[in-house]
């Protein structure tokens, strides 16, 4: 059933419903839930020894490398080794032909006899002059022409012998035998080939691998700055006063077995103003190969009161300022400004703008800035959604 109102009331009924609708609105809106704090998970700021580490570049070197050069000349006639093989001290190589050396050796050793047989007769006629001249048998004159005969047929006896020795010597440079254990490389003549005319010509080169060293270099200010901290105590040495070193290898690797800092070179490079440490690694499986670059990290200093964060907490303004987040006791985010050191792993120590007992934000950085209020979590932090998804 329709209800008849008259024109002028129809017209009032939208005016006195007006005030029901805004109320209603009001009420949608006081009712609206407000947005949580973003949830932020934080680190607390301790104090502990640290290691001071460098990380260097450099290359690896064998500790020692041997090259085998002909010591006579001659033809080869074999190689006696497998090329990218080991070899031990004294293992045979090449043969260089022996025949001319061995003609040698026989001809020496002939002049030797020859030498010995007048030797003997010289001797013999000495002894016999001694006797003479103290009879007057025979003049003085006589008996020092025996004597001087005698002497030098002594001379002639040693030059004799040395020769022979000279060709023996020969004839067993012609055996190239290896000067020290090690891997050696290819071949650098092959047989038929003439070495040793007028030169001593390289066979091969033999490099021992296991130790293996890798030389880096370090600037002499960074070195200096060591120096100071150590000397003023704001730093100490490592427990056995030998710096620890670790390999990095070319994909970003940790070599799994550590080494040890050997020695610092005495002369500064002065095209660039560095200085050469040289450390050792083992290389048991002959992994490592001279020549390779390589990081090496040395661990030089220990800093006893050291604060360090993770790199992730790390951030940076326009002009590259590192700052990281700090929470207060009022659950707010605040700024700071800090000064890094070394990186240390995955964290980076600080030297300067925190103290022991702050709370750093480590994780929910992306959703919150200065003066947010925020949720300190200790588990996982929920997956923060954005643009609906």
């Amino acid at each position: 059933m329709s209800i008849y109102l008259p024109s002028r009331l129809r017209r009032l009924v939208p005016l006195a419903l007006l005030p029901l609708l805004l109320a209603g609105c009001n009420d949608a809106a006081d009712t609206e839930p407000t947005a949580p704090p973003p949830h932020v998970r934080v680190e607390t700021v301790q104090v502990q020894a640290l290691a001071i580490s460098t990380e260097l570049s450099g290359r690896l070197l064998a500790p020692r490398t041997a090259e085998v050069r002909a010591r006579v000349a001659g033809v080869v006639l074999k190689r006696m080794y497998r090329e990218g093989s080991d070899v031990k001290q004294g293992a045979v190589l090449f043969l260089i032909d022996p025949a001319p050396f061995k003609a040698d050796h026989d001809s020496a050793r002939a002049a030797l006899a020859k030498a010995e047989a007048t030797q003997y007769q010289a001797r013999l006629q000495e002894q016999r002059y001694r006797q003479l001249v103290d009879d007057k048998a025979v003049s003085r004159q006589e008996y020092d022409n025996a004597r001087a005969a005698f002497l030098q047929a002594d001379a002639e006896v040693a030059s004799a012998k040395a020769a022979l020795e000279r060709s023996r010597l020969n004839l067993g440079y012609a055996t190239v035998t290896a000067p020290i254990s090690g891997r050696i490389g290819r071949a650098l003549v092959t047989e038929g080939a003439l070495v040793g005319q007028n030169e001593s010509t390289p066979l091969a080169i033999i490099q021992q691998l296991d130790p293996i060293h890798a030389d880096v270099s370090q600037s002499t200010r960074e070195l200096n700055a060591l120096r100071r901290a150590l000397r003023a105590g704001e730093l100490s040495q490592v427990g056995d006063g030998q710096a620890k070193a670790t390999l990095i290898e070319d994909d970003g690797s940790a070599y799994p077995l550590a080494g040890k800092l050997l020695f610092s070179d005495i002369s500064v490079d002065p095209s660039t103003n560095q200085i050469t440490l040289r450390s050792e690694f083992p290389n048991p499986d002959l992994d490592l190969l001279p020549g390779s670059y390589v990081r090496v990290r040395l661990e030089q200093a220990v800093q006893p009161k050291g604060i360090s964060v993770p790199q992730r907490a790390i951030l940076r303004d326009s002009a590259g300022v590192p700052k990281v987040l700090v929470v207060d006791a009022q659950t707010r985010i605040s700024e700071r400004q800090v000064v890094l050191g070394n990186a240390q792993g995955d964290r980076w120590i600080v030297s300067e703008g925190l103290v022991p007992g702050e709370r750093v934000v480590v994780e929910g950085l992306q959703h919150v800035k200065a003066g947010d209020q925020v949720r300190v979590d200790t588990g996982a932090l929920p997956i923060v959604q954005h643009n609906g998804q």
